[in-house]
């Protein structure tokens, strides 16, 4: 297998997933514990309070997205927080953060959710071109994506 998949994440892959969002969490100045980031999606995903979404890059785990539903009252309509992103340090420069946004989106209109909507820092470039590129408008704070429906 070559080049980059992704899917949605079951328990089965909670130990290919966790290490990740270890390293996730890490970069946003947590400390490092594996067994909690692994509890901590074990549990998001038996109470189908987020979604995950794993990339492969050459049969390897390289990342991973976490949505989370969230419901517009003004709009009367469901979208979703893509509220983590992450690429393993070996995978990066290969698409994958790519290829996850895009899953995401398609996940979302598969859902019949009216968009997806991220926060990220006003200093985060890398991830600033990234969501560009990839069709995202910004407002002074966040990153909305083009409808999906």
């Amino acid at each position: 297998m070559t080049g980059n998949t992704i899917r949605r994440a079951t328990l089965d892959d909670l130990d290919a997933v966790a290490p990740m969002f270890d390293a996730y969490r890490r970069f946003y100045h947590q400390p490092g514990d594996v067994d909690r980031a692994r509890d901590y999606l074990r549990e998001r995903m038996q109470r189908n309070e987020s979604v995950v979404l794993i990339a492969h890059r050459d049969g390897q785990p390289a990342g991973f997205t976490q949505l989370y539903p969230i419901f517009s009252s003004v709009r009367t309509v469901r979208t979703f927080l893509l509220n983590d992103l992450f690429v393993a340090e070996g995978a990066r420069r290969h698409g994958v953060a790519r290829a996850l946004l895009d899953a995401a989106a398609d996940f979302a209109r598969a859902e019949g959710a009216a968009g997806l909507m991220l926060e990220t820092m006003a200093d985060n470039a890398p991830a600033r071109a990234l969501y560009r590129a990839a069709g995202w408008h910004e407002d002074a704070t966040q990153w909305y994506s083009l409808d999906v429906r």
